[in-house]
Parts: structure tokens; C-alpha cells; sequence
């Protein structure tokens, strides 16, 4: 009789922190000392410094943390991941692939509801005081561009590039006021 190790489940958290450019995505998977009220009971942060081992490895770029869905990772270069003050910082060069393109329309439309990334907590990664959780030490996985809402809400969506988007949103508060100003 064998015994199979088995490894700990994958979390996934979202945040919402996403530009586009051309081809680019660029933005935050995540970022440090926001809290996030978790549910359950219990809040998380993330301390700065637990993407810091992460780096070094292969993560993947995902479209909906759908391992099928593929859109970049760090192996082939079409995924850069970086750790600064604010948190994890990345940037994907999005593939002329369905999902790819599924995704600069969502970015385009300012559909996205921003950034996950899938994880798990190595042995004394985590401490706890009372329901407050602090990762410290993160095995990153996976980041994946998602619609959902984000976790931790002290993030925010951006959006750069587009004159085409500026344009569109001109147009749309001139049509706006010429409505309001028909009911007068």
C-alpha cells in the first residue's frame, strides 16, 4: 500500500489593478497591507516580501485561473513579475489566442474585474492574531486576469493607452449632457 502525499490546496485571491497597452497588460496580482475581509470570520493581509522566493520560479498567466486558458508565464518570458512597495507587480504579453483576444476586448471595455492569483502558504509562511491572517511567505502558482470582484478592495482598475477609449468616454458624457439638457 502506497501513501500518496498530498499537497495543500491552491488559494486564490483577486485584486484590481489592471492597464492595457497594445498587446500589454500591466498591472497588480497584488498588493501589500490592504486588508481583505475573507469571510469565514476572518481578514487577511499580504506582509511585503512574501512573493520574494515566488520570483524565481514558474508561474503561469491564466484566464480565469483555467489551466487551459494559458495567456502567458515567466519560463517563456511573456510573463514578468516583480515585487515592489506596493506589491506584486506584473506585466503579460497577451497571446493572439482566443482567450487573448477575449481579453484586450474585456480590457478594452473596461469589463475586467481585475487580478487573482492562485497560491499556496509553506510551513511558517502564515501567523495569525486573533482572525487576522498575514502571509508572509507565498508559493505562487498562478496570476490569472479575472471578472470577478477583488478580494482585497484597496485596489483599483486603470485603465492607459486608448484614444479610442478616451474618445469613446468623451463622446459618451457629451451625449449624457445633451440628454440631461433636453429635460430641462
Amino acid at each position: 500500500m502506497s501513501t500518496a502525499i498530498l499537497s495543500p490546496p491552491v488559494e486564490r485571491r483577486s485584486f484590481c489593478e489592471v492597464r492595457f497597452d497594445a498587446r500589454r497588460l500591466q498591472g497588480y496580482a497584488a498588493t501589500f497591507g490592504s486588508m481583505a475581509n475573507m469571510g469565514a470570520g476572518y481578514q487577511e493581509r499580504i506582509a511585503p516580501g512574501a512573493f520574494r522566493e515566488a520570483l524565481s520560479g514558474d508561474v503561469l498567466a491564466l484566464l480565469d485561473h483555467d489551466l487551459g486558458k494559458v495567456l502567458g508565464r515567466t519560463r517563456s518570458g511573456t510573463l514578468t513579475l516583480s515585487e515592489d512597495s506596493k506589491g506584486l507587480a506584473f506585466s503579460l504579453e497577451v497571446p493572439d489566442t482566443q482567450a487573448g483576444r477575449d481579453v484586450l476586448a474585456l480590457a478594452e471595455r473596461g469589463d475586467l474585474g481585475g487580478m487573482s492569483f492562485g497560491f499556496t502558504v509553506p510551513d511558517g509562511g502564515e501567523s495569525w492574531q486573533g482572525t487576522v491572517r498575514t502571509l508572509r511567505s507565498i508559493s505562487l502558482k498562478e496570476i490569472s486576469v479575472v471578472s470577478a470582484w477583488p478580494a482585497y478592495p484597496e485596489t483599483e482598475l486603470a485603465l492607459r493607452n486608448a484614444q479610442a477609449f478616451v474618445e469613446r468616454k468623451a463622446r459618451q458624457r457629451r451625449l449624457t449632457l445633451a440628454e440631461l439638457s433636453a429635460w430641462d
